[in-house]
């Protein structure tokens, strides 16, 4: 039977501790940090950050966790799928090179666009002055 860490805290994190409580394969869920919400689900809440990898895999280590599901962007972002899997840890995820395509959204226009994938097109500032220079210059033009 396997032990789960769910990183996160919100509705998504609860529904995919409670889908695997579910499972006659999974004999227990924590999440990191959770909330008390998860508490009447079977969950049990670690008050872990979801940025702390230092402490995310200490604890995995502890507690002999098979699996890591992390449901936030922000940790994905910032690279915990590389650290759990550079400790020798199972994680679910992208790594921080893919979570690229979700946090980064001019990044993701641009691939799509070298990949010829039908995208709306987009304008990239990086100034509120010429950011409001190219609204208004749009604006026009419509």
């Amino acid at each position: 039977m396997a032990k789960v860490l769910v990183v996160g805290n919100g509705a998504r994190e609860h529904v995919l501790g409670r889908q695997l409580l579910k499972s006659n394969q999974v004999e227990k869920v924590y999440c990191a940090p959770g909330n008390p919400g998860m508490l009447e689900s079977g969950i049990e809440i670690i008050p872990i950050g979801v940025t702390d990898f230092g402490k995310l895999v200490e604890f995995a280590r502890k507690q002999g966790i098979d699996l890591t599901v992390v449901g936030p962007e922000q940790p994905l972002q910032q690279g915990i799928v590389d650290y759990f899997s550079t400790a020798g840890l199972t994680i679910f995820g992208p790594t921080q090179a893919a979570a690229k395509l979700e946090s980064s959204k001019e990044f993701a226009k641009k691939i799509m666009q070298e990949a010829r994938v039908p995208t709306a097109s987009y304008v990239s500032y990086q100034d509120e002055a010429t950011a409001i220079k190219g609204i208004a210059k749009k604006i026009i033009h419509w």
